[in-house]
């Protein structure tokens, strides 16, 4: 590897129509392994240390939110890092990223297999947390704004951020899974192996083009902040985030006390919803060509609302009515896994900040997105409290209060989203 590797453009330029299958895997097979630090990192964790190591589920709750946050704040910073790093190089990046992808692996597995107990562990699970969190956002962000450097039309990089979202579906369902099927050994070797494939996979994909050294500009935190079509779009992302994270933080208790579903049930649902959210994505793809990706997105919202206006209507036992509702709005989800991506891609070349300032942008995007998650469980929990639901609750009034939360508070905000991007839709803000 040399310096001229970085100089050469791939043979599927940015504003080229076409990119193959291989080219997008290439690119987009590291969003499997860090898949595995999202979601499914959250919700085995907890269960794991309170059930092995008898830790108090107020504690691993205090340390799951106080390494979050941190993570989230560091965001910024670590973007305009890698910023400076494509800045040298796309090489320089790309082995930096290698070099972080080291100690996520590390502190991934320590996690699972700490060396001490007792008080010590909390220190150990808290140090861990925070050292994975914040190398699963390096890499990450640095996976993020490689893609958004490609640039291209509103087609291309709806399809460059569908390659870079889709394979993150699989990896939820990996992660998900193998803990049960096969151990968590399995889970952390497979984990492994699938961030050096991926980052292996990344150096043969598509690069973007460097550019020249004198053109570039001094790196700035905020400098995202003085784009209006970001802060626009920055709005609508988060409102429409919460709604998406509301029913993502309740949908056990609505599936246990409301529907009454079967324990083996609620796989199905979650596997249900994922998995349609991944087919559905090149269907997105064409409704892009057709009415362009503001407008995509939209029609995705409203979708999403009239799916979640019918599950109010459920009650016990509507587990086959239930079944749907999940695959239709995870085929919603594929509209929002791909779209928002693309747009901010759109808004950064459009302020003149294309290969300049990608690390920052979404350094700030991944700030807003794990701000969503708090910001709905600060929502709709206090929500269900003041209207006297308790898990496990069965009477009216208690499962009135868990369909208010989980079905008509994200349809309020999807609806105040959708305003929203109407009207810069309306006013051909976003591109």
């Amino acid at each position: 590897m040399n310096a001229s590797t970085d100089l050469k453009a791939s043979t599927a330029h940015a504003s080229s129509p076409f990119w193959t299958a291989r080219q997008g895997l290439s690119y987009g097979a590291l969003g499997i392994a860090l898949a595995f630090v999202a979601l499914p990192l959250y919700v085995l964790l907890p269960n794991y240390y309170a059930k092995e190591f008898g830790m108090s589920l107020t504690v691993l709750g205090a340390i799951l939110l106080g390494a979050r946050l941190f993570d989230a704040v560091i965001d910024p910073a670590l973007g305009s890092w890698a910023d400076r790093l494509f800045g040298r190089s796309v090489h320089a990046a790309w082995r930096m990223a290698c070099i972080v992808a080291v100690i996520l692996a590390f502190g991934f597995a320590a996690l699972f297999f700490p060396p001490v107990r007792g008080n010590n562990l909390l220190v150990w699970a808290t140090l861990a947390l925070i050292v994975t969190y914040a190398a699963y956002s390096f890499v990450s962000v640095t996976h993020q704004s490689w893609g958004a450097r490609l640039g291209g039309d509103a087609p291309f990089r709806a399809r460059v951020a569908a390659w870079r979202e889709a394979p993150g579906l699989i990896g939820v369902l990996l992660a998900s899974t193998l803990p049960i099927v096969a151990g968590l050994p399995v889970m952390v070797s497979v984990f492994v192996a699938l961030l050096a494939l991926g980052l292996w996979a990344l150096f043969h994909a598509p690069r973007p083009a460097q550019r020249d050294v004198a053109t570039q500009t001094t790196q700035n935190i905020w400098q995202p902040w003085g784009n209006s079509r970001f802060r626009a779009l920055m709005l609508i992302f988060i409102l429409n985030g919460i709604a998406s994270a509301v029913p993502a933080t309740l949908v056990l208790f609505f599936v246990q006390d409301l529907l009454q579903a079967p324990k083996n049930l609620e796989g199905v649902f979650l596997g249900t919803y994922f998995i349609a959210g991944a087919l559905a994505i090149p269907g997105w793809m064409q409704v892009v060509k057709r009415i362009g990706l503001a407008w995509g997105w939209l029609v995705s919202m409203l979708l999403s609302i009239l799916v979640f206006i019918w599950a109010a209507t459920l009650g016990a036992g509507d587990v086959w009515a239930y079944a749907a509702v999940c695959a239709l709005s995870g085929i919603a989800l594929g509209a929002d896994l791909a779209f928002p991506s693309a747009l901010l891609t759109g808004a950064i070349a459009a302020q003149g900040d294309h290969g300049q300032h990608e690390g920052a942008y979404y350094g700030w995007w991944n700030f807003a997105t794990k701000l969503n998650m708090a910001l709905a469980a600060g929502l709709a929990l206090p929500l269900l409290d003041v209207f006297g639901y308790t898990p496990g609750a069965r009477d009216p009034q208690a499962l009135q209060a868990l369909i208010i939360a989980y079905c008509v508070l994200p349809c309020a905000l999807k609806l105040i989203a959708s305003g929203a991007l109407f009207i810069a839709a309306k006013g051909q803000k976003f591109s």
